[in-house]
């Protein structure tokens, strides 16, 4: 890596531990801190300085918590140095590697990429919960401009509140016109796959729009990393430069269908994970990223999981960010009640935690630190 990419890295890493993430309260263990440092995979891509962009990738978890630091060469291709293991569900459909006292060394894991799967790092990749959401928006844009069908009334609801029913209509959609398959071999896992973006992948999914646990889906068969996620943003990002990882000639989203789905997360109303205007006036409210529109991004959240990823247009700055996470609405702290609950966005029950935090504060610090990197300050 280069020395930009190097300091790049290192500020994301510093970013990380100024939030003691490992001293977070957890409701499943009484409010006692986390039993084991906190999963996160945070990948960031700047458009901003005029020498071309610099990247990096950083992840932490209970084997790596003083973090690990993804080597990714100079054309922006895939993480070399670590294998992504597969979030697991077991046949209560819990996310069982983030219950109290998992022991991690018995449990099964399996690669999310095969190819990958000699790497000298493991790093287990959480659930991202409902930013799993932007790869089946990407899966409709390709259906539009492959002429099999028109934009759906479903997905701006899908993206800007989360909307589960909106998603079951998308996933059904990408059934029909054949883009998805209950069977792992489907045209659009095939599709990231070919744009170089080998860990997105939507499993086993149903022809009736299921994707959950319950549905044979969910945990352990749906897919993302931050760094591949932060590429597939790039390739919606029209005033970013070429991806340096494709060759010239790959055929992607044609300009209209990107700027669509660009548009559409820009008009996002759950800024409560990396952004947190949607929390505004909730007690202990931290400021986070910029809000939407100057944030066009989604989030996702579970009792285990918060994730967010999207790109940043504001005060000069232009950037991509993502963050996965195993710190979910346990990690929140305790509901607040009185006039802050009436604060969520319209239509946000599905997703946003009504008069509260989503996730721990220490997020949209995160994201507030991040942003200053981004502007060449400190916190």
């Amino acid at each position: 890596m280069s020395e930009a990419h190097d300091r790049l890295a290192q500020g994301l890493v510093e970013a990380v531990h100024a939030q003691d993430f490992g001293n977070t309260p957890d409701a499943w263990r009484g409010g006692t801190a986390v039993d084991a440092f906190p999963s996160i995979d945070l990948a960031l891509v700047d458009f901003s300085r005029a020498s071309g962009p610099r990247w990096a990738n950083v992840l932490f978890s209970r084997e790596h918590p003083q973090g690990l630091v993804a080597e990714i060469g100079s054309d922006a291709g895939a993480v070399r140095n670590v294998r992504f293991d597969a979030d697991l569900q077991n046949a209560q459909h819990e996310s069982v590697a983030w219950l109290p006292g998992a022991d991690w060394s018995g449990l099964d894991w399996t690669p999310i990429d095969a190819a990958r799967g000699s790497a000298r790092h493991r790093f287990v990749a959480p659930y991202p919960a409902s930013l799993l959401k932007l790869m089946v928006a990407v899966g409709v844009g390709l259906a539009v401009d492959r002429g099999l069908c028109g934009w759906p009334a479903a997905l701006e609801p899908m993206i800007v509140v989360s909307d589960n029913d909106a998603t079951d209509d998308c996933v059904a959609l990408l059934h029909r016109v054949g883009l998805l398959a209950p069977a792992r071999d489907n045209l659009l896992n095939a599709i990231f796959a070919a744009w170089g973006l080998s860990t997105l992948q939507l499993n086993d999914t149903t022809p009736r729009g299921g994707w959950r646990n319950a549905d044979g889906a969910g945990v352990g068969h749906i897919h993302m990393t931050a760094w591949d996620t932060v590429r597939l943003l790039w390739l919606l990002d029209s005033r970013a430069p070429p991806a340096p990882w494709l060759a010239p000639a790959t055929a992607t989203l044609q300009a209209a269908t990107r700027d669509h789905l660009h548009a559409v997360l820009a008009r996002q109303q759950l800024d409560e994970i990396l952004s947190s205007g949607s929390l505004r006036g909730v007690p202990g409210w931290t400021g986070g990223l910029p809000d939407a529109p100057r944030y066009a991004h989604k989030t996702g959240t579970t009792d285990n999981y918060a994730s967010d990823a999207g790109i940043v247009r504001c005060d000069g700055r232009h950037y991509i960010v993502c963050a996965l996470t195993s710190l979910g609405r346990r990690y929140a702290p305790p509901v607040a009640t009185g006039p802050a609950e009436a604060r969520a966005p319209a239509g946000a029950a599905q997703e946003s935690s009504t008069g509260r935090c989503a996730t721990t504060w220490r997020l949209p610090a995160l994201g507030g630190a991040i942003h200053a990197l981004m502007m060449g300050t400190t916190p």
